[in-house]
């Protein structure tokens, strides 16, 4: 958050912001919509049968995060929400 509001980024609350995705090389490890979607080429099916390619106004983004290690417990952040408004 730091990085971007000294290079003038214009943040104000509510703004969705999503870091440190962390993704593997293979396709099902993908870290984010834009590598699940292969950038918007390969759309992706939701539970409710519509696909997305890209967020649209109206969905809602859920971020959760956690670590854990065999033997250790669990640790989060618990969740981010937001919805996506029209602009």
């Amino acid at each position: 958050l730091a990085h971007h509001t000294v290079n003038g980024c214009n943040l104000k609350p509510g703004d969705l912001l999503g870091s440190g995705t962390q993704s593997g090389p293979l396709p099902e490890q993908a870290g984010s919509l834009l590598e699940l979607t292969s950038a918007g080429k390969r759309p992706i099916a939701l539970a409710g049968g519509e696909t997305r390619t890209f967020l649209e106004d109206g969905d809602r983004v859920i971020l959760r995060g956690w670590c854990e290690r065999p033997g250790y417990a669990r640790i989060g952040f618990g969740e981010a929400v937001g919805t996506v408004l029209t602009a």
